[in-house]
Parts: structure tokens; sequence; C-alpha cells
């Protein structure tokens, strides 16, 4: 068994020691090897995500002389990296489509799930085409390009993605086959399926009343996409959700909110109308509804990484 011996060093901790290489590297796989120590590559701080709430990017997707594109919510400089980032694992886009024209997308991305918050147009896929409307969601596959036309007035759309995922594993999609076509969630259909969570009574351990999105690709694992959980969220009028906590972060749309704000580890975020907020991570968070209408909000969370892993770590913190 190798002897280790206590030799004095000017670090003063093993934090503050470099990466250290092979003194003696006679190959170069030798060569590539890098060691670090249990202080200096574990518990290793790292810049915490905001809880900050997007005004500006709204703001220009609905302002008139905005041309058609895509206006990313990117925060990657506080998050430290080198890719357009809302979360580490998660992409949001406001897209602005002028009338008659077309906005043409392809997101090295599982998918692209998309919201319509106004107007009313096409998306089309290779041999697929949709028509949508106010209220509709639709998911696309990544890897593939798509289209999509204005019909009359200005289309405004709210897109999020899994790029920054990619992106950490500086990886490509190849196909495109975790979302098999484009998959489309009527506004009707949504509301259909509200009908149906409301008509039965909810257990006091399920945390809201959500409609939430997968498809037939991800049905046994009830995702959006494999690292991605969707869904839009209700809070009736006069009520609130209970204080709670989870591992994963949660992005998401006001999309009627009128009288509501989240508290979230004790501060106070008001509603505004079409904003993206981001409730961190293990953050403690509520949402409340002080007006006598109903409020929803469409949440895209990295919960499918967590859930596969056995470490979503959901809890109420109101007892």
């Amino acid at each position: 068994m190798a002897q280790y011996i206590k030799k004095k060093n000017s670090c003063k901790s093993l934090r503050d020691l470099p990466a250290q290489v092979d003194a003696n590297p006679k190959t170069a796989a030798r060569s590539r090897a890098r060691y670090f120590n249990s202080g200096n590559a574990f518990m290793v701080g790292a810049t915490p995500i905001p809880d900050i709430v997007f005004e500006e990017e709204p703001r220009k997707a609905f302002a008139d002389g905005t041309p058609t594109s895509l206006i990313p919510c990117d925060i990657s400089s506080q998050l430290g990296c080198n890719y357009p980032a809302t979360s580490p694992l998660i992409l949001v886009y406001y897209a602005r489509i002028n009338y008659g024209e077309v906005l043409p997308t392809l997101f090295n991305a599982s998918g692209a799930l998309a919201y319509v918050i106004s107007g009313s147009g096409e998306t089309i896929c290779q041999d697929e085409v949709i028509k949508w409307g106010e209220g509709d969601v639709f998911l696309m596959p990544g890897g593939k390009k798509q289209t999509h036309r204005a019909f009359k007035e200005p289309v405004i759309l709210w897109i999020a993605t899994n790029e920054p995922q990619l992106g950490f594993e500086n990886s490509s999609i190849k196909d495109g086959s975790l979302v098999s076509g484009i998959v489309h969630y009527p506004s009707q259909e949504i509301d259909r399926q509200f009908d149906l969570i409301y008509s039965i009574d909810a257990d006091q351990d399920v945390s809201g009343s959500a409609v939430i999105f997968s498809s037939c690709d991800q049905e046994l694992n009830k995702n959006i996409l494999p690292t991605l959980t969707a869904g839009i969220n209700s809070l009736p009028p006069n009520a609130k959700q209970r204080p709670h906590r989870h591992n994963g972060i949660a992005i998401s749309l006001v999309i009627g909110g009128e009288g509501c704000f989240s508290l979230i580890d004790g501060k106070k975020k008001k509603w505004l109308p079409w904003v993206t907020m981001i409730t961190p991570p293990v953050s403690v968070h509520s949402h409340h509804n002080e007006s006598d209408k109903m409020a929803k909000f469409l949440i895209v969370q990295d919960a499918g990484i967590y859930t596969y892993t056995r470490a979503m770590g959901f809890e109420f913190v109101d007892k």
C-alpha cells in the first residue's frame, strides 16, 4: 500500500489548490489527465439562480416597431454559461411574427413548446401543417426546421426549449426522434380538460389544479420532453396555492393574473400581464389570487430529470 507523506504547500487549504497534472506524462493519454480533490471539486459555490421577472422581453414583443424575430430571455451572463439560457436547462423566447410574414426556426433541442399569446397562424414542419390561434399550445420536434406564418394581425408566441441542456453537453440533436411529429393542444380542448379536473374534488396533497401536457412519445413518464414538464396551472378566485418547494426550477408565463402574486422565499412578486417569472429551485414559494377571476399561468420545469433520478424533493412547508 502506498504511503502518503505530508509536505508543506503554499496553499492554505485544499480549496485553493489548482487543477493538478501528471508529474511525468510519458504519453498523450497521461497528459490529458487532471486531478482535483475533495476540497476543490465538491461543494463548489456556483452563482445562484435569480428570481427574475422578465418584463422588457414581452414589452419588446408587443411593440409595433419590432421586426419578425425571436426574443430570448437570456441570463447566461448571470448563470456563467457561454450559450443563451433562461435557466441551466431551459431557454425561453418570445416570438413576434408580423402580418403576412414568416419566422423560420430550428432549435438544437429535444423539442420546443409554444404557447400562442395572441394572433393566429400556421406552423409547417416537414410534411405537417397545423393552424393555431390564441390560447393554443403546440410541441415541435427539435433538430428540424419549422416555419411559422401570421395570418392577419401580428402574432406573439412564447416558446420554451431545452437548448441549454444540449449546450452544456456540447451535443446536437441528429434526427429529432424524441418528438415524432407536431403535437397540438387546442385551447378548446385545454378548457375541456380543466372542466374535467374541476369536476373532481382534489386531494389536499395535490399541488394546484393543472392541465399537464404530454404526448404519445412521453406518455409513460408523463412529461412533455424527457427532462422537461409543462402545464397550465390554475388558481380560483380568492384562493392560494400552499407554500411548497422542490428541486426543479419553475419558469412561468402569466396568462391571466390580475390581482395575483407569488411569494418566493418571502419576497412578493406581482403577476404582470404576459411576463415570464423564474422560481429558483428549492425556494419556498406560494401563489395567491386576491381577485374574483380565475388565474392561469403556464409552467415549464426541468422536473423530468429530477423525477427520473428520484430526487424531485417536493414537499409542502406550511405545517
